[in-house]
């Protein structure tokens, strides 16, 4: 079906419109992605969407599409971590590369990828230069104990595509949500993810449900996958789909975290993240506890 229509379903506000079924919106978003449809067809349809919100049904037809396409990582001898990483760090500094750094200790292969969203904010991949780890030119074998990170428009281009839409219109759209709930990986791989409004909940699980993934969710720190130092959040885990709750979230803040750099800057970020691998910081505990979550679930796979 033409795109046009699939916008008079979605396109009608928020009490008018229509949700699709998880195979228009995989046949939707495969449009989109195969850079079949105009640019103003695909802000309509970013708008859209944004008005209406995307259920879990669609959003897996959106991820069945995603993974039809996407760029693939080749089998690992443990399971992959896949950490998506597009928001970086406003207040403080961002730990997703220390996250990333402590579950290859483990000895567990970590990919991180993801894009520049916000132009202000320090990213993920930033620090991960800083830290002498370049980005791979192409997906490639990722060795157990091995950090990568590579850009989302060598995952797919589709998709960058989508996530540039907001430069021009100011609002995040359904490309936002995909790139961190998908999976380049194999089966075994697990996405780590987090959601910043309670709302988003309910769809995510669902989505991991009906895609019957491996994944981790918690709330996030300014939009990053990595937990925040000051507090330990609830923990959710699906695994071939199944959820199970593994922790409740802590009570408490830290005024402080031991170490942790008042800058947030690439370089400041890379320094204490390096002090925190040779001990001369404290691990975060809510960092710790994260990476004690991540490799139980490699264990399960």
């Amino acid at each position: 079906m033409s795109i046009s229509q699939y916008i008079k379903e979605i396109g009608r506000g928020a009490r008018g419109a229509r949700p699709l079924a998880r195979e228009q919106a995989a046949d939707l978003f495969g449009q989109v992605l195969d850079g079949a449809v105009t640019d103003l067809e695909v802000g309509a349809f970013c708008l859209a969407m944004r008005i209406k919100g995307e259920t879990a049904d669609e959003m897996a037809g959106f991820l069945d599409a995603t993974h039809a396409r996407l760029a693939r990582f080749p089998a690992t001898g443990r399971p992959l971590v896949v950490l998506p990483s597009y928001n970086g760090a406003r207040r403080l500094p961002v730990l997703t590369p220390l996250l990333a750094l402590l579950l290859a200790r483990q000895g567990l292969p970590v990919l991180l990828h993801g894009a520049q969203t916000e132009a202000r904010r320090v990213t993920a991949q930033n620090v991960l230069e800083a830290l002498d780890i370049p980005a791979l030119a192409a997906p490639e074998k990722i060795a157990d104990g091995e950090v990568a990170h590579i850009a989302t428009a060598l995952l797919h281009p589709g998709l960058q595509r989508l996530l540039e839409v907001r430069q021009a219109v100011g609002l995040r759209n359904p490309g936002h949500s995909a790139v961190k709930l998908m999976n380049p990986g194999d089966a075994r791989a697990i996405v780590v993810t987090a959601y910043t409004h309670p709302e988003y909940f309910d769809m995510i699980g669902g989505t991991f449900a009906l895609l019957g993934m491996n994944a981790l969710l918690s709330r996030g720190l300014e939009g990053e996958v990595a937990a925040d130092p000051r507090r330990s959040p609830r923990y959710d885990a699906w695994l071939r789909g199944e959820h199970r709750v593994l922790d409740a979230q802590q009570p408490g803040t830290l005024a402080e975290v031991p170490g942790l750099p008042t800058d947030i800057d690439a370089a400041s970020t890379a320094a204490y993240t390096r002090r925190v691998l040779e001990g001369g910081a404290p691990v975060p505990a809510a960092i710790a506890r994260q990476v004690g979550h991540i490799t139980e679930l490699a264990g399960q796979l």
